[in-house]
């Protein structure tokens, strides 16, 4: 095997290394998401408002601010 291919050979079983490591972290940062407390429940429905769904939109009504 001459020495570029060899140093290319490498560089792409380093690049799939990588890319599998990359695709387990996320699949694991992903699953072990926190819940929020109530606390945290509270302040978010306080600063956003009510976390009840949105009434449907009525039939011909914007859905673009009227500015």
């Amino acid at each position: 095997m001459t020495r570029p291919a060899l140093i290319a050979s490498v560089c792409i079983v380093m690049a799939g290394i990588a890319a599998i490591t990359t695709v387990v972290l996320m699949r694991r940062e992903s699953a072990s998401t926190p819940q929020m407390s109530e606390e945290q429940r509270e302040t978010r429905e306080k600063f956003f408002g009510s976390g009840k769904p949105l009434p449907p939109i009525e039939k011909g009504q914007e859905m673009r601010p009227k500015w």
